[in-house]
C-alpha cells in the first residue's frame, strides 16, 4: 500500500515519453499536418504561371492606358517600342498548356488571349497615327487620276475646272505657294492637282506641328471629290446613243442579238470579222470592267496593228492584258515601253511582259531579258530564258549554257535553257544542248535529245 510520497515520485523513463508527445497547441507539427503543408507547396508551385500571366495581362493594361494618354508621335513611338519589347518577353515566356477536359479538344494556348490582346493594341496605335502629308498625297493622287480618266460631258467640264481651282486656292493658302495649271485640259488640271500632295508630303509639315493644315488639306481635297462625284459625266445611256449615231451597231441583226450586253455581240462579230475598229471603239467608250475584259480578250487572239497606239497608253499604266496583246501585235515600236518592266520586281508583271518581249522577238531586248535570269524569282528566270529563246539571239548562248551547266538552279529554268539553245538552232547553241542527253531532269533529257537529232 502506497502513500501520498510515492505517487509524487515519477519514473524518468514515463516522464521522458511525456515530454516528447506533442500537442495540437504547442507549434509542433503532426504528420498530417506535414502532408497538409507539402500539399499546399505543390499548390504555390502550380499558381506560379498564373501569376505569371497576371503579370503579363498587368503589362497590357498599363500599354492600354498609355495608348489612350497617348498626344504626340513620339508617344505612340513609344509605345510601340514598349510593345516590341512585350511581345520578346512573351515569346521567351513558357506557360504549361493545360489539358482539355474533352480528349477530342484542342489545347488552350494559354498565350493566345495575351497575343490577342497585343495585336489590338497594334491595331490601336497605328489607328491613332497620322494623319501625315503623304495621305494628303494619295487622295490628291486618286483625285487627279478621276479628273484625267474621266469622260466629262460639256456641262461637266465647267463644274470639274472650278472644282479644281477651288482646292488649289485653297491648297495653296495652307502650304503658302501658288498652284497654277498649265492649261485648261484635264491632263493640266490633274497634275497640278498631284503637284498639291507631293509639296505636302515632302517633309514640311509635321504630323503633331502641322495636325491643323494637314487636316485642312485633306477636307479640301474631300471637297474635291465630292464635286467630281456631282460633276457630270458620260453615262452608259449617252454612251450607247452616240456609239449608235457612229454605227457600232449595225452589224447586229434579229439573229445576231443573242448576247447581252448588246455591245458583247458587236465584239464578237468584228472578232469573227477581223475587224478590230468595232472592238477599239467599245474598248474606248465602255468602262464596265466586264466589256473591257472581253474587248483585250478579242484584241488578244486578233493581235492587230491598229491597236498598238491604245494598247501602249494602257500598258504603260502597267495592264497587263495590253502587255500581252503588244506580244501578239508583235511590233517592235512597242519595245521601248515594255523593257522598262522587266526587272520591276512584280513577278507577275515581269512574266507577262518578258513573254510578249520574246514574241515580238527584237534583239534590243535580249540585253533586258538576259539580266532577267539572275532575277530572284525562278518563273521570272524560267520565262527569260525562254524568251531568249524566241528572240534567237545568238549572244544568249553563252548565259544559257551557264544556267544550264548549274545544278543548284531550279529545275524548271534548266529545262527552259535548253529549250531556248534549241529553238536559237545555231550548231554552237545545239551543241551547248546535247551534253545533257543525260542530265538526271528529263525535261532536261528531252531537249538534249532533240538537240543530237538536229545535229545528227
Amino acid at each position: 500500500m502506497s502513500n501520498g510520497d510515492d505517487e509524487a515520485a515519477a519514473d524518468p523513463e514515463t516522464e521522458a515519453e511525456d515530454e516528447t508527445v506533442p500537442s495540437p497547441d504547442d507549434g509542433s507539427e503532426t504528420d498530417e499536418q506535414q502532408e497538409d503543408a507539402v500539399e499546399d507547396g505543390d499548390e504555390d508551385e502550380t499558381t506560379e504561371p498564373d501569376s505569371e500571366i497576371e503579370a503579363f495581362e498587368s503589362r497590357l493594361d498599363d500599354l492600354e492606358a498609355a495608348l489612350e494618354a497617348a498626344e504626340t508621335e513620339a508617344d505612340l513611338d513609344g509605345l510601340e517600342a514598349d510593345a516590341d519589347a512585350f511581345e520578346a518577353d512573351l515569346g521567351d515566356a513558357e506557360f504549361p498548356v493545360p489539358e482539355p477536359e474533352d480528349d477530342e479538344e484542342e489545347p488552350e494556348n494559354p498565350k493566345e488571349p495575351l497575343e490577342d490582346r497585343l495585336s489590338d493594341l497594334r491595331d490601336g496605335i497605328e489607328d491613332q497615327r497620322g494623319p501625315y502629308g503623304e495621305d494628303v498625297e494619295s487622295d490628291a493622287a486618286d483625285a487627279a487620276a478621276r479628273i484625267r480618266d474621266t469622260r466629262w460631258t460639256r456641262d461637266g467640264k465647267p463644274d470639274v475646272r472650278a472644282a479644281v481651282e477651288t482646292f488649289l486656292e485653297t491648297s495653296g493658302d495652307e502650304l503658302g505657294e501658288g498652284f497654277d495649271p498649265d492649261g485648261e485640259d484635264d491632263g493640266a488640271m490633274a497634275e497640278t492637282v498631284e503637284a498639291v500632295g507631293e509639296t505636302a508630303a515632302d517633309g514640311r509639315l509635321d504630323a503633331d506641328e502641322d495636325a491643323a493644315t494637314i487636316a485642312a488639306l485633306l477636307e479640301a481635297v474631300e471637297e474635291l471629290g465630292t464635286a467630281l462625284d456631282d460633276a457630270e459625266e458620260w453615262d452608259d445611256l449617252e454612251i450607247a446613243e452616240q456609239l449608235r449615231r457612229e454605227g457600232f451597231y449595225d452589224r447586229l441583226t434579229p439573229e445576231t442579238r443573242k448576247d447581252f450586253p448588246p455591245e458583247l455581240g458587236v465584239v464578237r462579230i468584228a472578232e469573227a470579222e477581223s475587224d478590230p475598229e468595232p472592238i477599239l471603239m467599245a474598248l474606248e467608250s465602255l468602262d464596265s470592267e466586264f466589256m473591257q475584259e472581253n474587248c483585250i480578250d478579242a484584241l488578244r487572239r486578233l493581235g492587230p496593228e491598229e491597236a498598238l497606239e491604245p494598247m501602249q497608253e494602257l500598258a504603260q499604266r502597267r495592264d497587263q492584258g495590253a502587255i500581252e496583246v503588244l506580244g501578239k501585235i508583235g511590233d517592235e515600236r512597242a519595245v521601248e515601253t515594255l523593257v522598262e518592266f522587266v526587272d520591276s520586281g512584280n513577278p507577275p508583271l515581269q512574266k507577262v511582259t518578258i513573254r510578249a518581249l520574246g514574241e515580238i522577238g527584237s534583239e534590243e531586248a535580249s540585253q533586258a531579258i538576259a539580266n532577267a535570269m539572275a532575277d530572284e524569282n525562278p518563273d521570272v528566270r524560267s520565262i527569260a530564258a525562254r524568251a531568249l529563246g524566241l528572240v534567237g539571239d545568238t549572244r544568249a548562248i553563252e548565259p544559257l549554257s551557264a544556267r544550264l551547266a548549274d545544278e543548284g538552279e531550279a529545275d524548271e529554268v534548266r529545262a527552259s535553257a535548253a529549250w531556248a539553245l534549241v529553238r536559237i538552232g545555231t550548231e554552237r547553241a545545239l551543241r551547248a544542248a546535247a551534253e545533257y542527253a543525260d542530265d538526271r531532269v528529263y525535261t532536261v533529257q528531252h531537249e538534249a535529245e532533240l538537240a543530237r537529232e538536229a545535229t545528227a
